[in-house]
């Protein structure tokens, strides 16, 4: 994409955004900064890491931090210290996006509205049964936002029984602990596996004759954009959505909340590959 802007030089009223993580990553700043280029927006935006999260979000209040991002392990400890959730944190309960408007901390939770509209604009029937893998926040995020979808007929596969089991009962689904033999038209996962740099990088959450027995194909891992499991599944030619995908649209919606600006989907993507390059 050509270039029309350039962010202003650096100067007193520069806005900040920022990123609270245990583990911050530079997929944000450079695809925040890179769309503050485009727009010549006078705005800069920092990843910072933080073992005082109250600290933190005090800071973000009394110094007029126009946006935090936040990210595990403070997606559920960070609500305390807001004044309101919208509607798509409350349905989680769980944050990962801050706007603060003149010292006021409104909390949105983009991964839900990313999931959600993904669902959407892939036409997917919400009669369709699934099996969705995993039961972490994000796991939370997704399932909740299938539900909130109408997808009334689904199985939550988890390890850990107790988080498993309290996803399931919350939102109203079944739960299992491994996949086995269990097949569903749509499959997601929310899990790392499959994850660039991790255990079980080179692995898929759903074993072949799974995939081959499904419709569609949700990877939630971002990196890589093209995991075991979305090789699969598009070698089998099942419809698929990935990660890339999520991470794009949910940090696009920040940047529409932080900046009052939508970008384009061509804008969007184009983002999205300068920040994964």
């Amino acid at each position: 994409m050509t270039t029309t802007a350039t962010r202003p030089a650096l100067n007193k009223d520069t806005r900040l955004c920022i990123s609270l993580a245990a583990r911050p990553s530079n997929f944000g700043t450079r695809f925040h900064n890179y769309l503050y280029e485009q727009f010549g927006l006078d705005f800069i935006y920092k990843a910072f890491t933080t073992t005082d999260l109250a600290g933190a979000i005090g800071g973000v209040r009394a110094l007029g931090i126009r946006g935090c991002s936040v990210s595990m392990p403070f997606k559920e400890d960070v609500i305390a210290l807001v004044d309101e959730l919208d509607a798509s944190a409350t349905a989680i309960q769980s944050v990962n996006t801050i706007v603060n408007d003149d010292g006021f901390l409104r909390a949105y939770n983009t991964d839900y509205i990313a999931a959600a509209e993904l669902l959407r604009s892939n036409a997917l029937d919400p009669a369709t049964p699934f099996l969705l893998r995993g039961s972490g926040g994000m796991a939370k995020a997704v399932a909740s936002a299938l539900r909130d979808s109408g997808f009334a007929d689904g199985t939550i596969v988890a390890r850990n029984e107790q988080s498993g089991r309290a996803l399931a009962d919350d939102l109203g689904y079944r739960w299992l602990a491994e996949p086995g033999t269990a097949t569903a038209p749509l499959l997601v996962n929310v899990t790392p596996i499959g994850m660039a740099g991790g255990a079980q990088a080179p692995d898929s959450a759903f074993a072949a004759e799974t995939v081959a027995a499904s419709d569609t194909v949700f990877d939630v891992v971002a990196l890589p954009a093209e995991t075991p499991l979305i090789l699969a599944a598009r070698a089998a030619g099942k419809t698929v959505i990935t990660g890339a995908e999520v991470i794009a649209l949910q940090a696009a919606e920040q940047f529409e909340r932080y900046t009052g600006v939508r970008p384009t989907t061509e804008q969007v993507l184009a983002a999205s590959a300068f920040a994964r390059a």
